[in-house]
């Protein structure tokens, strides 16, 4: 069974005489956790010796009007699944001892990177995101810390928050976990009504069906927009509401049209593209996304 800490003073306590002889993995979480969790867990195991899991609802990262007051917290089911997988310490701390002033007068600003996707409709997640993990990462100060492909855009700021302050932590990204018809696991999975279950799996689906096109070079007649603008539409049509569904580099910068409108054959270099889509069913606000070569 992991041991429990609540105080930032008592985990360091107990990190501390095992830090120089040990490899020391993070996987930050809000609890709640399902099988992907468990993934990730397993995954740190790989990578180092001993595995830290946080479990904290952080209320910096929650806007006005969304789910923190509702959000599961579910702390003994929780331990008891990370028991099955072998984590060795669970850091479940209460907000105050986070953040003994909230909201903290201390901010992380990641930049125009979190001005697009999520940010567009969630303009103070990622502001909150940098605090907790930044808090974390000085707490747990580990050798490595582990985070789902699900979150790409948060994924992405993490690593360029790790780049910019200089932690000297490797970040690994644990592939996305699916559930038999291919729907991402999340927490929020749970808000999906038993019809809206049988629905959701078509999210994943459409960007199947988007990547195949990308991979059989469909946009180079077509264009990007096309292509994306008939997903949309048949996402739409089957219940979903839109957050966001876009084609972007590896690093989540614009990709351009590249329309063959001159007659010539044209040869491309091979380039790594991600399709990523956040989507509403009933109250679940679903996220996805899949990585692509194109040409």
């Amino acid at each position: 069974m992991p041991i429990i800490h609540r105080h930032i003073a008592t985990l360091q306590a107990a990190l501390k005489p095992v830090r120089n002889q040990q490899r020391i993995a993070l996987v930050p979480t809000m609890g709640n956790l399902h099988d992907g969790h468990l993934e990730l867990v397993k995954l740190a195991k790989q990578h180092a010796d001993i595995v830290v899991v946080s479990i904290f609802v952080n209320p910096t990262q929650f806007g006005v009007g969304e789910d923190f007051d509702s959000y599961p917290r579910t702390l003994d089911e929780d331990v008891a699944k990370l028991a099955s997988v072998g984590a060795d310490y669970v850091f479940a701390p209460s907000s105050v001892e986070m953040y003994p002033v909230l909201p903290p007068p201390t901010t992380i600003r990641a930049g125009a990177i979190t001005t697009q996707l999520c940010g567009q409709s969630r303009p103070t997640h990622f502001d909150g995101v940098g605090i907790v993990v930044s808090k974390l990462f000085n707490i747990v100060q580990p050798d490595v810390a582990i985070f789902g492909q699900k979150d790409y855009q948060q994924l992405a700021i993490i690593k360029q928050l790790v780049r910019d302050l200089s932690y000297p932590i490797d970040i690994v990204a644990a592939p996305i976990v699916r559930a038999a018809d291919g729907l991402a696991l999340s927490s929020r999975n749970q808000y999906l009504s038993a019809d809206e279950r049988q629905i959701a799996p078509i999210l994943q689906q459409e960007l199947q069906r988007l990547a195949q096109q990308l991979a059989a070079g469909e946009h180079i007649d077509k264009g990007f927009n096309t292509l994306i603008t008939d997903a949309s539409e048949r996402i739409t049509v089957a219940g979903f509401k839109i957050d966001y569904l876009e084609i972007k580099t590896a690093q989540l910068e614009p990709v351009i049209d590249r329309l063959a409108n001159d007659g010539e054959n044209k040869k491309y270099t091979a380039q790594e593209l991600i399709i990523v889509v956040a989507a509403w069913l009933g109250r679940a606000r679903l996220l996805d996304n899949q990585l692509v070569t194109v040409y």
